[in-house]
């Protein structure tokens, strides 16, 4: 071969892999017009923008462009900032771009997403894809990371000791291990299968939204700077927020709370929400003479400002004893069923149901929360005037009136007096009894008399006795 012709061969050849290399390929046309709107690249769209423009770009902002093809993106390998989000990219090689700090790739179709390879990365921002693992274990520096909208089941973020921000919501995660994170002030992990969430060294934490879990108990005794705090739809019986002095808004509706203590000096300034937790006993509050008027629900009245007040106050009707000629015919109930046992023992009774021996009776009411009960006694008789023979006026329920039970309407008046004759109750049919005073002042144990004056005109006396 002609020497001249070799040299022109070999020349022709260098200028053609020169030329090749002068230029990255860019396939997707959306993504190579954004690059000539930025003027990087120049019309007409030709799959080719040339790689000097390119290559020294450190910030580059794609998003919302309808690109589904992001390969050319290897060779802006001075990238330290990247918004692809709000597309339809399904892959995306990082392999080059190795000095990114920040990345936005949400809202696309990303299946898979390899950022071992950004040492860096300090804002990873992935959310609203298809991802079903997230490895995060090289990015020692991330400061925020929000993956929510995911398929993730499993999240490790223990190297992540600088973190402030985490946002796994709407996921499949069931543990989440937070002990090295804290420096963490925003935690946002809705809509997972978290059963435990322990935020203890989370002191700096802010904003807590741990709604739509199975969460059993919530402990922020820790977080003192809670601002606001979200935990709807969780399994939550009691929550003490009496720490957390700086909350201002508070959703813990649709949970099963028993208490809730909202105790914590600034109830003024709070916004809260506490509707459709059917077994709520009481809330604790700062002062109960406060309007409350941003809380819901607006109807609610068991406020207290003790912790004491709370026990035992599962809602229970209660009856005087009965005396009842015959039979007694059991009234309906509110709170609590009828038992022949203590504690729910026994035979269960309905309202309506006829009562026609003397017993004991027990209603007893239980929820989530505990029980409470209350006992009454039937005393069936086959006279038509019962006089009883002794009253406890302790305000038990339970005897608390002396008062005579007359079938026949045939009573007049009743008389009482002490053992010195003196008159100290003068009753009449329709009154309700004797409750063991005589001019405001209670009476001591002792044995009292009565006159018993009949329609017919008889006269029926006897004694009995106040006991205390």
């Amino acid at each position: 071969m002609p020497i001249k012709l070799y040299l022109y061969l070999f020349l022709a050849g260098l200028t053609y892999h020169v030329g090749w290399a002068q230029n990255t390929s860019i396939p997707d046309p959306n993504f190579e017009q954004v690059l000539i709107d930025l003027n990087y690249d120049t019309a007409p769209i030709d799959g080719l923008v040339p790689t000097a423009n390119i290559i020294g770009i450190t910030d580059l902002d794609v998003s919302g462009r309808n690109i589904s093809d992001l390969t050319g993106i290897e060779a802006f390998s001075a990238l330290t900032i990247l918004n692809c989000s709000d597309n339809t990219v399904s892959n995306l090689n990082l392999s080059n771009n190795t000095v990114l700090t920040e990345l936005y790739c949400s809202n696309n179709l990303l299946n898979n997403l390899d950022v071992s390879i950004l040492p860096d990365l300090k804002i990873l921002w992935c959310n609203n894809n298809l991802l079903n693992n997230l490895d995060v274990t090289q990015n020692p520096g991330l400061i925020s990371l929000i993956c929510s909208d995911n398929n993730l089941s499993d999240l490790n973020i223990g190297s992540l000791v600088n973190l402030s921000v985490l946002d796994f919501g709407y996921n499949n995660i069931a543990t989440i291990d937070l002990t090295t994170n804290i420096n963490l002030s925003r935690l946002v992990c809705r809509r997972n299968n978290l059963t435990n969430l322990d935020v203890s060294n989370a002191t700096k934490l802010t904003t807590l939204w741990c709604d739509d879990n199975k969460l059993t108990v919530l402990d922020t005794s820790k977080n003192i700077k809670l601002n606001d705090l979200s935990c709807v739809f969780n399994l939550i019986k009691n929550l003490d927020l009496s720490k957390n002095t700086a909350l201002t808004k508070v959703d813990c509706s649709n949970n099963l709370l028993c208490t809730l203590n909202l105790k914590n000096g600034n109830n003024t300034n709070m916004t809260v929400n506490f509707g459709f937790n059917v077994f709520l006993v009481c809330v604790i509050i700062d002062d109960t003479l406060d309007p409350h008027n941003t809380w819901t629900p607006s109807n609610y009245t068991r406020f207290v400002v003790a912790v004491e007040s709370c026990r035992n106050n599962i809602p229970i009707d209660s009856f005087g004893d009965v005396v009842s000629n015959k039979s007694y015919t059991l009234p309906n109930l509110t709170n609590g069923n009828y038992f022949t046992g203590p504690g729910g023992s026994g035979s269960q009774l309905n309202g309506g149901d006829v009562i026609t021996e003397s017993q004991t009776l027990y209603i007893y009411n239980e929820s989530a929360c505990g029980s409470n009960e209350s006992q009454f006694n039937i005393l069936i008789i086959d006279d038509e005037l019962y006089i009883p023979a002794f009253f406890t006026p302790n305000n038990d329920g339970s005897h608390d009136l002396w008062m005579i039970t007359d079938n026949a309407n045939q009573v007049f008046n009743v008389l009482i007096y002490d053992r010195y004759g003196k008159l100290l109750k003068y009753l009449f049919p329709n009154d309700q009894g004797w409750n063991g005073t005589y001019n405001g002042n209670i009476l001591p144990t002792s044995d009292y008399w009565y006159v018993i004056n009949l329609k017919s005109g008889e006269t029926l006396k006897g004694h009995f006795t106040l006991k205390r």
